[in-house]
């Protein structure tokens, strides 16, 4: 049973202008290169290598040796002004032990180790490194630290204030109405699921059959995705776990008028899922055998980047409503391309078209809209190998829950083992990423989901 539950990297900067760490007796802006009298001296020396050396020794970081050895290769590199040596493709050969002749577009795992590094220093900031002075970053599309002083000056962001006015007053009946339906569902569950004997099927089995661990079913954040609407804008996961996000600040800074915001920190408080998520869930229970004891189900918002340094999940959602879908986004050939206030249609961009396959996929511009719509069935490894996560992704909710349905019907999965090319009734481990197409009427499935195309992954 499922139990709820820049351009000058070396510099430092505060604000956005550069101030350089130099002597006290000049203003010039300090080298990157050690002194002459001795480099790793000077490395040692340098209070940006001393907050390095703290990251690395910290608790978010000791259960993961590639990616301190990541973070001291690239901060050594940036200090040293060896930036031509932070390509993805040195990096690789540096750090991880790749060949030299390796290939950046078949294997993706610097980016995704760059990316959960990312996420990873995020945590030490808001954690352990929550008193530091200087910060280091490293830019989106960069592989190099930015170190960056913290203004002392300015006071902590204000608590919000806590108050619907007249409009939030009108919206909050539809809020609890949501975290009414939620809450019933998921009682309903438990007391309606039947039991199932036998061993779980694929690709549920590459999950379950791994030890005694718990499966989490990690379902949608509903907020996240209103957030993405009042926003105008795609939020990303870094964005998703900053403090400004969680108090509501962020979404308030895109304009919105008082009513609005108080809107806004209503439902920051409250954890809702869609109705899909629930029925995938509960698909996937159905169909989970022996194993129906190991699944977990959490809210996207009660995850942290440490969940995932070991274990098993199932992301149930696409990107616009559980951000930690974007977690895993470097290892896909199918990415989702989402309308930024949701008035225009989402799309999957297929990344490297076969012959007679589309470079776009696209959905109806409305959840609820009649029309073919789309999403994706993915196995992918965790970054550091230590587990799997299975991921659901429609590019609107019917999408998802279709997804979920494909997965509990055994003639589409065998259609899609075929596809694949894997022996009938074998569970042997293999990483992919499959596309379907449904057609919805309403806010629902209907007739039957079609498998448009698969990709094999190679970790």
């Amino acid at each position: 049973m499922i139990r709820p539950l820049n351009q000058d990297p070396v510099n430092i900067h505060k604000g956005d202008r550069p101030t350089a760490i130099s002597a006290p007796d000049s203003g010039a802006r300090r080298s990157a290169r050690p002194e002459n009298n001795g480099a790793q001296s000077s490395l040692e020396d340098d209070v940006r290598w001393q907050l390095i050396e703290r990251i690395v020794a910290s608790s978010s970081f000791q259960r993961s040796e590639r990616l301190r050895d990541l973070l001291r290769y690239v901060a050594e590199k940036t200090l040293r002004g060896d930036t031509d040596d932070l390509g993805e493709h040195r990096i690789g050969v540096a750090v991880f032990g790749k060949p030299e002749n390796y290939s950046i577009v078949e294997d993706s795992s610097v980016r995704v180790h760059v990316r959960q590094l990312r996420l990873k220093l995020h945590q030490y900031f808001d954690s352990e490194g929550r008193k530091e002075t200087c910060v280091v970053e490293i830019p989106k599309g960069a592989y190099t630290a930015v170190f960056r002083i913290l203004n002392q000056e300015e006071p902590h962001p204000p608590e919000p204030k806590i108050g619907l006015g007249r409009e939030g007053l009108r919206l909050l009946p539809w809020g609890l109405t949501a975290l009414f339906l939620t809450t019933t569902l998921l009682a309903s569950f438990h007391r309606t699921a039947k039991p199932s004997a036998g061993a779980p099927p694929w690709p549920l089995s590459a999950l379950l059959d791994d030890g005694s661990q718990p499966v989490e079913i990690v379902v949608a954040d509903a907020n996240f995705g209103l957030a993405r609407l009042f926003s105008k804008q795609r939020l990303t996961l870094q964005q998703y776990l900053s403090p400004e996000y969680r108090s509501g600040e962020l979404i308030a800074k895109s304009g919105l008028n008082n009513n609005e915001s108080q809107v806004v920190d209503y439902w920051s408080r409250s954890v809702l899922t869609s109705y899909a998520d629930v029925t995938v869930a509960m698909s996937l229970e159905r169909i989970s055998g022996d194993g129906r004891d190991r699944l977990v189900v959490r809210s996207a918002h009660s995850l942290s980047p440490h969940d995932f340094d070991q274990g098993n999940f199932v992301l149930v959602g696409g990107a616009a409503s559980n951000p930690w879908v974007d977690y895993f986004t470097d290892m896909l050939n199918f990415r989702e391309n989402l309308d930024p206030d949701g008035s225009g249609s989402d799309c999957f961009l297929n990344l490297h078209p076969k012959p007679g396959e589309s470079q776009t996929y696209c959905s109806p511009p409305l959840t609820g809209s009649a029309g073919a719509s789309y999403a994706t069935i993915s196995l992918l490894p965790l970054p550091d190998g230590h587990g799997s996560a299975l991921i659901l992704q429609g590019l609107h909710q019917e999408a998802t829950e279709a997804a979920g349905v494909f997965l509990a019907d055994s003639a589409k999965r065998q259609t899609l083992q075929s596809a694949l090319g894997m022996p009938s009734g074998s569970t042997h481990p293999i990483y992919f990423e499959a596309l379907i197409r449904t057609e919805s009427i309403a806010g629902a499935p209907v007739g039957t989901s079609s498998l448009v195309t698969v990709r094999l992954f190679h970790p």
